[in-house]
């Protein structure tokens, strides 16, 4: 492998792997995020930065202009990686409620669920699951699950860097998103199922993306993660963002997290949701 290529897979991993704070469990003030928009704003401004991510999906506008061709159906791509922030990136639809400003480094930060939950789905359970840096997971809590697929000739595997090949370094990139809560209830949905892939028409596929969750809201964006809350991320990439909410069982979320192919163990961290108009696209 080349340097060049060494250097543009582990920038392209480090970026995607959005752990690049450690967890503090001082809260953040308002002051802070306000100075965290405004740095990253003066960090843009006339660099040439495309739309990032994550936005409002209720909200069409946008007045950054940088184009890029969208990437296909991801049924014509390949997944290469699955992985999910503790509470929405994006804001919308059933996932408005503003979880705080957290620890102004990923934690604590995002948005959750704003419907209404059973007293039983909300039980406490009898393990800790996802143990990390960004919190532990538990009934009632939200979490944004993206399924991440390249033009690339790749298989699976853990962060951006399975999505680049030494053919395609810089392929097209699609993110179908999914905003789960997770309940205490084993007849949920499992998010084994949810995870699951094989190859379909010579091609890597989660084949049950949810597809009963609301039309979702396509938009030209960026990755996202707490490591760009004050500079923009070069990584051009058309998002599908879904609006409704599904629900999955808590044991099923802490099956997969013992035994995957992405080698995910916990929650990544949210990247503070883009307001500046110059750094979002106008959604069609």
């Amino acid at each position: 492998m080349t340097s060049l290529k060494k250097t543009l897979l582990l920038s392209a991993a480090t970026a995607f792997a959005f752990a690049s704070s450690a967890y503090s469990a001082g809260p953040a003030s308002d002051e802070t995020i306000a100075n965290q928009r405004a740095a990253l704003a003066k960090s843009t401004e006339g660099a040439g930065f495309g739309p990032q991510s994550p936005r409002d999906i209720d909200s069409v506008e946008g007045t950054n202009a940088r184009a890029f061709n969208a990437a296909p159906s991801h049924t014509k791509m390949n997944l290469c990686n699955i992985h999910f922030h503790k509470n929405a990136e994006h804001k919308g639809g059933e996932f408005t409620k503003y979880a705080g400003n957290g620890d102004g480094k990923g934690a604590g930060t995002g948005f959750m669920y704003n419907g209404t939950l059973t007293d039983a789905e909300k039980a406490p359970y009898s393990e800790k699951v996802g143990v990390g840096k960004y919190g532990d997971l538990a009934p009632g809590d939200t979490i944004e699950v993206h399924y991440v697929h390249t033009t690339a000739k790749v298989t699976p595997g853990p962060t951006l860097g399975a999505c680049l090949s030494e053919s395609i370094g810089n392929p097209q990139l699609r993110v179908e998103t999914q905003v789960f809560v997770i309940v205490n209830d084993d007849n949920a949905a499992s998010f084994v199922d949810m995870a699951k892939h094989e190859v379909v028409n010579g091609l890597h596929q989660a084949v049950n993306i949810p597809t009963n969750t609301g039309t979702p809201v396509e938009y030209a964006g960026s990755t996202t993660g707490p490591g760009y809350n004050e500079t923009g991320s070069p990584f051009q990439v058309s998002w599908s963002v879904r609006p409704q909410v599904a629900k999955i069982s808590i044991s099923s979320l802490a099956a997969w997290l013992k035994d995957n192919t992405f080698k995910e163990e916990n929650a990544h961290g949210v990247r503070n949701l883009v307001t500046n108009q110059g750094l979002l696209s106008r959604i069609n």
